[in-house]
């Protein structure tokens, strides 16, 4: 016979029970939640996991209940004891929920990680990068935007931010900053990734961009783009220089034109402003002329598809650039236009910048953040340093 000792009221049967109940009541959330990671890939609703340790204590208690009433004919369900017996049950399988929920789902994290897995939504324990082959990198919760680009869907940055994703061991600072670039472009179709790190592979900034989709971008000054109506050569291809002329019985030449698309009868050209207005929208005849698409096209579409990309900065009066040589920034610029003078194409090395000049400058977009910073530096009136090619003088 089990002595019925008390303490505080309670006997100590029925303390070990509640014990042994909470318990598995944390098991079973915990179980729930290593499941549902495995299953969605993401962390089970806590609302979900306190409802399984629940459940797992109500169907306890009702088989129990259930039990007694076959064997001995008992039914204890609404005597006092009982009722503050299930009472506190259920109140310790709530509390107990959350914390089985947390703990299997790092305990699913570090499994999945372990295994090989490529990403996971969470941290990795310490145990498993110390002993594994893994090292985890964790993205901020905050995703910025490069100013230089298109602006990524609020929704794909939502999916980015606190994500962990898995590496291999044994990386320099540079690759595995590398491969987090390359994994954020294959895995969530962003075109530009800028992005630092400390030694330890901690991710102190982040910010993500769009690449320009369209012909929009790859239009020099000055141009357009419009549809004709015409039937282009056959051996004509979209970069091809072409003549528009009309039809009729005495045909006219009334553009000079870059084949850009051609759909059946349906050709684009980009063209001058003011041909644009003339030619949209009418029927006309093509000529191919034997030359080679322009220098500005092509680097526009190089340009486009590359990493690096152009922008404007000022100088600022008192900044770390000013009165510096032009050959001391650490990227390519194209251009300068002084305050009061006009453009200055493929500037030399040697020249000196002074406060207010403006500087094209192609760079990947971490490098401009950093000249930027350069460049705003100094007398605090001197404001922000970036413009986008826009916005830059005229």
């Amino acid at each position: 016979m089990i002595a019925q000792t008390t303490l505080f009221g309670v006997s100590a049967v029925a303390a070990v029970r509640l014990f042994g109940l909470t318990v598995l009541a944390g098991i079973t959330a915990a179980f729930v939640s290593v499941g549902y990671r495995w299953y969605f890939r993401d962390r089970v609703p806590v609302g979900l996991a306190i409802l399984a340790a629940v459940s797992a204590v109500a169907l306890y208690l009702n088989t129990k209940t259930a039990v007694t009433q076959v064997l001995a004919g008992q039914s204890e369900l609404f005597e006092m004891n009982a009722v503050l017996f299930n009472s506190a049950a259920f109140a310790l399988a709530t509390a107990v929920g959350p914390l089985g929920q947390r703990t299997g789902d790092r305990v699913a994290i570090s499994a999945f990680a372990a295994a090989g897995a490529r990403e996971v939504t969470g941290e990795v324990s310490q145990l498993v990068q110390a002993v594994g082959r893994v090292v985890a990198v964790t993205l901020p919760e905050d995703v910025a935007d490069i100013e230089e680009y298109e602006r990524v869907e609020a929704s794909v940055k939502d999916d980015i931010a606190g994500k962990t994703l898995i590496f291999p061991r044994r990386l320099t600072v540079e690759d595995l900053r590398e491969r987090v670039v390359n994994r954020l472009k294959d895995d969530h179709d962003v075109g530009y990734v800028d992005v630092e790190m400390e030694p330890d592979g901690t991710v102190t900034y982040l910010a993500v961009g769009r690449r320009l989709a369209g012909i929009g971008p790859t239009l020099g000054p000055g141009t357009a783009a419009v549809a004709v109506t015409a039937d282009p050569p056959n051996s004509a291809s979209a970069g091809d220089v072409v003549q528009v002329w009309t039809t009729g019985e005495d045909p006219e030449r009334v553009a000079t034109a870059e084949l850009r698309a051609a759909a059946g009868d349906t050709v684009t050209l980009a063209l001058d402003e003011a041909d644009a207005e003339r030619v949209a929208g009418g029927q006309y005849r093509l000529l191919t002329l034997p030359s080679t698409p322009s220098a500005d096209r092509e680097f526009a579409t190089l340009l486009r598809a590359a990493d690096e990309t152009m922008a404007v900065i000022r100088v600022a009066p008192d900044g770390p650039l000013d009165g510096t040589r032009l050959g001391d920034v650490d990227a390519t610029v194209v251009a300068v236009r002084p305050q009061d003078a006009p453009m200055e194409p493929i500037p030399s090395r040697d020249r000196l910048l002074a406060a207010n000049d403006w500087l094209y400058v192609v760079a990947r977009p971490e490098t401009l953040r950093r000249i930027e910073s350069d460049a705003s530096a100094g007398s605090p009136e001197s404001g922000g340093s970036y413009a986008s090619p826009s916005d830059g003088p005229t």
